[in-house]
């Protein structure tokens, strides 16, 4: 069996979904269910005979050593963690409290049972932190993509909390020797995303006839990587990573932000065109721009590809179509995340600006 920590989000879901799919082994998905752990996203699964729900806290010790005694797992992918940017902004406190204070404590007992294990089962043991290249901050216009030797460099609450987790993963492996592999990706895009991220809210907010919030000028650009090709990257790195090293994952599509929403629109305006026939263009809406909003990431994957044969399988034309596709083909599930605390948190968010659902 495997633990996937945080399995009821948007990546972790996800990658359930094409693990059990995919293998044949159980998977026991660990989740705190917090606003963006939806259960839904899983629902087919729920009597999937491979597939087992625990919903907790990485933060709880007690709990942590309770379950892997009980379950014996292989391997933990830990994918827990509060991850929006601006949401860190606005407070910090759950950032520091998963993503640092939960990491640490889910290691501890990661620990306590590695020790344990039999010399064979010790070989064989994994512990894959899911990490973001966030950490390495903002790149120039002109600068080369980040590496696995980029320096750390987060500028936002949430990079910082993330960039501490990494370095409490790789110091469990360098003072304690638990086998750790890290992976850190790229933006991700496609079906079961929480709709406050860019493509979904872009997407749930021209569908709505509400204003389409763009940041600034609209000219960050991203480096968008296909969920599907990112939950493959880490069965892979899972399998065959060196035990210790970290990957980077990335989907070698660059696009700025306009270029992400005009897409939208065009996608939109093709498979669902407005009632007044009008482009989905006059919907968008520049906003005052986040506080130290990074200008550019882009990842080299170059050491996944080169060591364990991953290529992304999605382009962002063929990727982006499918999504759209998804959203317009999922209203139910869709309208079962978007109430209560994500409505309250898009009007403290796009204050003034007509955003809201």
């Amino acid at each position: 069996m495997i633990i996937v920590t945080g399995g009821a989000g948007f990546i972790g879901s996800n990658f359930i979904r094409q693990w059990l799919a995919e293998k044949n082994e159980p998977v026991l998905n660990l989740d705190k269910l917090t606003y963006a752990g939806n259960l839904a996203s899983l629902a087919d699964l729920a009597t999937h005979p491979q597939y087992h729900f625990q919903r907790g806290d990485i933060g709880d010790r007690t709990m942590i050593a309770k379950l892997l005694t009980a379950t014996q797992p292989r391997a933990i992918v830990n994918f827990a963690a509060e991850s929006h940017v601006d949401r860190s902004i606005h407070g910090a406190a759950e950032f520091i409290d998963t993503n640092i204070v939960g990491t640490f404590n889910l290691l501890e007992e990661v620990r306590a049972y590695f020790s344990d294990l039999s010399e064979e089962k010790k070989s064989a043991f994994r512990f894959l932190h899911v990490s973001t290249d966030e950490v390495y901050g903002s790149l120039d216009a002109v600068a080369p993509a980040f590496t696995e030797t980029h320096r750390y460099e987060p500028n936002s609450p949430y990079s910082a909390s993330k960039a501490a987790s990494d370095h409490l993963v790789r110091a469990a492996h360098h003072t304690h020797k638990l086998p750790v592999l890290t992976t850190n990706c790229s933006n991700n895009y496609g079906p079961y995303h929480f709709p406050e991220k860019l493509i979904p809210l872009m997407i749930l907010n021209a569908l709505n006839g509400k204003p389409m919030p763009v940041y600034g000028d609209g000219k960050n650009v991203r480096d968008w990587l296909y969920v599907t090709d990112h939950c493959a990257a880490i069965s892979t790195v899972l399998a065959r990573g060196r035990v210790g090293e970290v990957y980077n994952v990335g989907g070698k599509n660059e696009r700025t932000n306009m270029q992400v929403v005009n897409t939208i629109c065009a996608l939109l305006d093709e498979m669902k065109p407005r009632a007044d026939n009008k482009s989905y263009t006059s919907q968008i809406a520049f906003v005052k721009d986040r506080p130290g909003h990074d200008q550019r990431y882009a990842i080299d994957a170059t050491k996944l590809e080169t060591e364990l044969g991953w290529r992304a399988t999605e382009t962002f034309d063929s990727g982006i179509r499918k999504t759209v596709a998804w959203y317009l083909a999922n209203g139910a599930w869709v309208q079962s995340v978007v109430s209560g605390e994500y409505r309250q948190w898009v009007e403290t968010q796009y204050k003034n600006t007509g955003a809201s659902l």
